[in-house]
């Protein structure tokens, strides 16, 4: 069907936020409503090549001008010289597409007026927030711990000035 076509494309992250004629082109695939989605995906995919990747998926036919941010880039079993994508993973990411919509930590659906807001800047972690916030730490129960190290190291060293003594080799 004429107007309808379909096409995902690998690329390396800095396409999606280098300026110059790549910041033109970014502009004009958004302007033009032809980006459906854009997913990270893991470091070391690739044979030959230990940079993350994106896919980049355009639909001519799209029905909305929102676009679809996928972090896919914690997904993955880990290889020995290459990385690579569990069956859980793809069905995750498609999932998650056929879904279109926001999954917390994973997947952000963008509006055309926050991508322009963005000055068409398409970096993943913009939209896709995959912050964790550190534990809370109980200074008390540190403290306390700390202490008793302490009083048991003081005890090892009392300890090892008795066996010096017995041996004769105190000073």
């Amino acid at each position: 069907m004429e107007g309808r076509g379909k096409v995902g494309v690998i690329a390396p992250h800095g396409v999606l936020f280098r300026g110059g004629s790549e910041g033109a082109i970014r502009r004009h695939l958004v302007e033009e409503n032809l980006l459906e989605a854009v997913i990270g995906l893991p470091t070391n995919l690739f044979f030959g090549t230990g940079i993350p990747a994106c896919i980049l998926l355009f639909n001519k036919g799209k029905t909305t001008r929102d676009v679809l941010f996928i972090d896919a880039s914690r997904d993955f079993q880990e290889g020995r010289n290459q990385n690579k994508l569990r069956p859980q993973d793809i069905e995750k990411i498609v999932a998650t597409h056929r879904a279109f919509q926001t999954m917390d930590k994973y997947a952000y659906r963008a509006t055309f007026e926050e991508i322009a807001a963005n000055g068409f800047n398409l970096n993943i972690p913009r939209y896709v927030d995959t912050f964790e916030p550190e534990e809370e730490i109980d200074i008390a129960t540190v403290q306390a711990e700390i202490d008793r190290l302490e009083a048991e190291l003081a005890e090892t060293r009392r300890e090892m000035r008795r066996y010096l003594e017995e041996l004769g080799l105190d000073e």
